[in-house]
């Protein structure tokens, strides 16, 4: 029963740093649009969030509080993955 939870743990940890992986390459992608989109300004994008009432101003408020959190949750999945691979290293060693 061990040996399949150390396996199981082990598994998810492997997961969770291929998770990371794509999930930082996002974050790369994302800040390389909003540093082309902020620069740029297209009008498009406006009348994509909203019209009328929306500004850059706003826009830029909005991108960066969502990248915020968005980075907030990455850093708790990166602390669950750390701790699963601890355990699976523990796991594995009895």
């Amino acid at each position: 029963m061990n040996g399949v939870l150390a396996e199981r743990v082990r598994s998810a940890a492997i997961a969770g740093w291929w998770t990371l992986l794509i999930v930082t390459i996002f974050l790369t992608v994302q800040w390389l649009a909003y540093v082309s989109i902020i620069n740029s300004r297209p009008g498009w994008l406006l009348a994509l969030w909203g019209g009328g009432d929306m500004d850059w101003r706003t826009v830029q408020t909005i991108w960066i509080w969502v990248t915020a959190v968005f980075k907030m949750i990455l850093w708790v999945a990166a602390m669950l993955v750390i701790w699963l691979s601890l355990w699976a290293r523990r796991l594995a060693r009895t």
